[in-house]
């Protein structure tokens, strides 16, 4: 059996989010919104989602005409953030430079 994650703390998510540019929080979860063609924005969806099952970790995904909005918390940690979170989100961000998505910030 493996160990919950553990949250982070309210010091370490500051030090965390300024690794992650453009990533905002919105209370327990950080979120960005992605500007990508319908269609572009599916086959990046897909991508992310393979590389979601091999760490076991996942976003809450929202596509819409154009774009695609990412959030992310720690459901086993109580829905709160841990470094984990930030690990998707640095991938995530990676992931939608080589779709060409370009990031919607504000």
């Amino acid at each position: 059996m493996t160990d919950a994650p553990v949250p982070l703390t309210e010091d370490e998510i500051v030090i965390a989010l300024e690794g992650v540019p453009g990533w905002r929080r919105e209370g327990d979860e950080i979120t960005r919104a992605y500007g990508i063609r319908y269609h572009g924005g599916v086959a990046m969806i897909v991508h992310v989602a393979d590389v979601e099952r091999l760490i076991s970790h996942h976003a809450d995904i929202d596509l819409r005409w154009g774009k695609v909005r990412f959030g992310i918390t720690t459901h086993d940690a109580g829905h709160k953030l841990t470094e984990a979170d930030f690990d998707l989100a640095r991938r995530i961000d990676s992931i939608a430079a080589a779709h060409g998505a370009e990031p919607l910030d504000g």
